[in-house]
């Protein structure tokens, strides 16, 4: 069993910051691919950055500037510093890991969401 355990959702003003952690835990060899997403209610999850194990990075253009991924894969924990926040980051974040439950084969995970309301 491979748990996604997420933290640091909340209310903040506009302009204001907020840092998401995902820890993982369980039985697994490694983990590759970890990301985050979010959700707006009644439509479809979407990505907001990505990170390899070889801590490339990638982020929807939305975010670009404004919200950094980084992960540390001692604690097998990834990060989401958010920055400059807006009314349109208000949305449920969910984490994601692709672990290695047997060698050579991955299999995604999901945390449980966490709520980011932007609002004065």
């Amino acid at each position: 069993q491979v748990q996604l355990v997420e933290s640091g959702g909340g209310l903040v003003q506009p302009g204001g910051s907020l840092r998401l952690s995902c820890a993982a835990s369980g039985r697994f060899f490694s983990i590759d691919l970890m990301a985050w997403y979010r959700q707006y209610p009644g439509k479809q999850r979407e990505l907001v950055a990505s990170i390899s194990s070889g801590a490339t990075t990638r982020y929807a253009n939305s975010v670009k500037g404004r919200f950094t991924i980084s992960r540390d894969n001692d604690k097998k924990t990834v990060y989401l510093e958010m920055n400059s926040l807006k009314a349109d980051d208000t949305a449920v974040y969910y984490c994601s890991a692709d672990c290695a439950v047997q060698r050579g084969v991955f299999f995604r995970y999901w945390g449980q969401g966490t709520q980011v309301t932007v609002s004065s």
